[in-house]
């Protein structure tokens, strides 16, 4: 089972687990990531083991810096400016390949771009410390729900690996907004803790919808998905169904729910956002089969939400 340590504490040993091609939970502030040394292939090919992923779904590479990611990756003008903005934080650039940058293929499952995004505390701490890219999906068996906590992490991947680094519940609790830069323009491939209107302003366009098959993590048909069905958009809850609720008023029936869980009784999104994975995680343990969840708007960081609920009530045969 795996050990948990705080994060002030845990540094020596992460570095150790990382430098012998192992995997390492670490928190960040999106939901806690299994990291591994992105130049290692068998320290990446770890990270698809632990976690039962595709190989064709690549993994973001994180760094410390702006200038370990221009080792990376080829930045022009409006790439560059979103980092500045937004970096370290919750927002992931699919850019091209600097040619010879050493990172793993199997992190960019074959693709002529990458991922690239900078964690704040631990997670960029301990890039800076191992001097190289850490490859880290969410710390999660592929297609589940994203752990928030280092103790949900345990529960889902304990048994598979040697270290969770604790620091405490997520801040933002959803996985970072990615975005593709072609030729000055911008494509959200995956809306997440950055809502797209703030990446509008600071790049002084418009953010493009729609991508052509797999350019970055979690855009899969089925993904973020509880062991229950999810029925998204709820006006009615059926007796013995758990309930997701969001804002003030109840949908129809839910004095009959198994479990009942509230992303926030007054509408804020970004608590909603913050305890979307926690929430569903609590309701798939209440031993409901299936979990209704209330309308939630897509304004703001509701466009994230609904992306990652809809995704959780996909048919599971398309899941990753």
């Amino acid at each position: 089972m795996a050990e948990i340590l705080a994060a002030g504490e845990a540094m020596e040993r992460a570095l150790a687990l990382l430098e012998g091609g192992d995997v390492v939970a670490i928190p960040t502030e999106t939901v806690y990531g299994l990291a591994a040394d992105a130049t290692n292939g068998v320290g990446v090919a770890r990270i698809f083991e632990v976690k039962g992923r595709p190989r064709f779904n690549p993994l973001i590479a994180h760094v410390a810096d702006l200038a370990m990611a221009e080792r990376i990756a080829l930045f022009d003008p409006v790439s560059k400016r979103l980092a500045q903005t937004f970096w370290p934080g919750p927002l992931t650039l699919v850019l091209p390949q600097r040619p010879g940058n050493g990172i793993h293929p199997l992190v960019t499952a074959g693709l002529d771009t990458i991922a690239l995004r900078m964690p704040k505390g631990f997670g960029g701490q301990l890039i800076a410390r191992l001097g190289r890219p850490l490859a880290a999906p969410s710390a999660n068996s592929s297609g589940r729900i994203s752990a928030t906590t280092a103790e949900a992490v345990a529960a889902d991947l304990g048994p598979r690996i040697k270290l969770v680094v604790d620091g405490g519940a997520t801040s933002v609790g959803l996985e970072s907004t990615i975005v593709k830069i072609e030729g000055g323009k911008l494509r959200l491939l995956r809306p997440g803790g950055i809502a797209a209107e703030e990446i509008e302003a600071a790049a002084g366009v418009t953010l493009l919808r729609g991508a052509a098959g797999i350019e970055a993590p979690g855009m899969l048909a089925s993904h973020y998905a509880p062991g229950a069905s999810v029925r998204v958009n709820a006006a009615k809850v059926a007796k013995g169904e758990a309930l997701l609720a969001f804002g003030p008023r109840r949908a129809e029936g839910w004095q009959g729910a198994a479990a009942l869980r509230n992303l926030s009784e007054t509408g804020d999104l970004r608590e909603a956002a913050a305890n979307l994975f926690a929430h569903m995680q609590d309701l798939d343990r209440s031993g409901a089969k299936t979990i209704a969840v209330e309308p939630i708007p897509y304004d703001g960081l509701g466009e994230a939400i609904n992306d990652r609920l809809s995704r959780a009530a996909a048919p599971r045969d398309k899941i990753d």
